[in-house]
């Protein structure tokens, strides 16, 4: 079984190849992200555990494209961001399973188990809630059959939305998956990209697509 770590904490890296090793995995490391992207797709594996602090691309970044170019190698974040936001980004950027730090090494096992039983996830490349369609490898949008143009910004806040269909999603989750984290600017820039959103989206005659729960965030109702 091949494993690749992309990870930069030293001693963590020499306690888990030196564990994993003993357990039968061909474990290679990359302590950067960009170079831990190259060698994942450059080369096959059975299973990616990914950090997501890195130097160079951060590990959500690293996940976001990969599946962007389709690959679907098993990737179990192992991070010390214990926050249900970081949980939500990585799980929305295509993760298949999250393990935050200190664990036990047994529990790593199993979950490393899992994934590579069920083997490589093909991650839908469409989103459909009722006539809305999003087509996330091509990033086009239709409403009913008609073509709906966006922007870069708004097909992401779009996509989060539609991969969590009749669910509330606060504007913290939409900022934190779609803005850089550092962003500094006013969180009322989401409600900014609903407005656009609806602009293009909603009939006149029609319900809106995507309704605002006052003070939470907002839904995409599947119509």
């Amino acid at each position: 079984m091949r494993l690749l770590m992309v990870e930069d904490d030293a001693k963590l890296v020499r306690a888990l190849e030196r564990g994993l090793s003993l357990e039968g995995y061909a474990v290679d490391v990359e302590a950067r992200g960009d170079d831990g992207l190259t060698r994942a797709t450059s080369q096959d594996y059975d299973v990616i555990v990914l950090d997501l602090m890195l130097p160079g691309l951060d590990g959500f970044a690293v996940c976001r494209e990969l599946r962007r170019r389709d690959h679907s190698t098993p990737v179990l974040m192992l991070t010390a961001l214990a926050d249900v936001n970081a949980r939500i980004r990585g799980l929305d950027g295509g993760a298949d399973d999250y393990l935050v730090k200190p664990f036990d090494f047994g529990e790593l096992l199993a979950r490393l188990r899992v994934l590579i039983r069920r083997g490589p996830v093909l991650h839908s490349e469409f989103l459909e809630v009722g006539n809305l369609r999003v087509d996330s490898s091509t990033r086009r949008v239709t409403r009913a059959g008609r073509q709906v143009e966006l922007t870069a910004r708004e097909f992401d806040v779009l996509e989060v939305l539609a991969r969590n269909p009749g669910r509330l999603v606060s504007r913290a989750q939409l900022l934190e998956a779609v803005w850089e984290k550092d962003f500094e600017g006013s969180p009322n820039i989401v409600d900014v990209y609903i407005g656009y959103l609806r602009i293009k989206l909603d009939h006149p005659r029609s319900p809106r697509l995507i309704r605002t729960v006052r003070g939470k965030g907002f839904v995409l109702e599947p119509m």
